[in-house]
């Protein structure tokens, strides 16, 4: 089973103002589908992970070859980011029921939830991605370098949990629009936000 590039449910140009285009495009076409050409010439000699879901196969890093484990971190990774990440994406929801509830109970309140997941993006130090993780019923803000995702566990990605909501901030995320204004990109994430996706997550796990 060879990995494809998933297709949006929505045009290129459906997140304007605050994810432009033309970085969409390029961010899907090109960045997802290069980390899934690798993560698939990786695996053709590797018959006993090459049929995992990758969801799965990120979660058995520590089993594969050696000479292999450090390219399909960073691809089989790049490609379970991004496939989630287009996901989270959509304009006009709206937070709300029990979700917004367990944010509340968890951060103190929703303006709190967002400085600190602003707070963590912004200090992400170079590349990497900002979460919403929940693990045993808890919800957590929590950073990962690279392509690193928290289904990795914490001896590789340094953290543990079930993402249900994530940010890239890698460069290729917001250059174009946003240059070196990253703080802005990470701002304008909260108008693009597909809480009914996050909110499905939540309730699965």
């Amino acid at each position: 089973m060879s990995f494809i590039l998933p297709s949006l449910t929505y045009s290129y140009d459906a997140l304007e103002p605050f994810l432009d285009e033309k970085t969409m495009k390029i961010h899907h076409t090109k960045h997802h589908q290069a980390y899934i050409d690798n993560a698939n010439a990786a695996l053709i000699d590797l018959p006993e992970f090459s049929n995992l879901p990758v969801i799965e196969l990120i979660k058995k890093l520590n089993h594969l070859p050696n000479h292999k484990k450090t390219i399909l971190r960073n691809n089989a990774g790049g490609h379970i980011n991004h496939s989630l990440f287009w996901k989270y994406l959509k304009k006009n929801t709206i937070l709300q029921g029990s979700l917004k509830d367990a944010i509340e109970y968890n951060f103190s309140s929703i303006s709190s939830f967002k400085e600190h997941f602003e707070k963590t993006a912004i200090s992400r130090f170079g590349s990497g991605w900002v979460w919403l993780i929940k693990h045993n019923n808890i919800l957590s803000i929590v950073s990962t370098a690279n392509q690193d995702n928290p289904l990795m566990g914490i001896d590789i990605s340094g953290t543990n949990g079930y993402p249900i909501l994530g940010l890239d901030v890698w460069e290729h995320a917001y250059y174009l629009k946003y240059q070196n204004r990253r703080l802005d990109y990470i701002r304008s994430f909260w108008n693009v936000v597909n809480w009914d996706e996050v909110y499905a997550q939540f309730n699965q796990v």
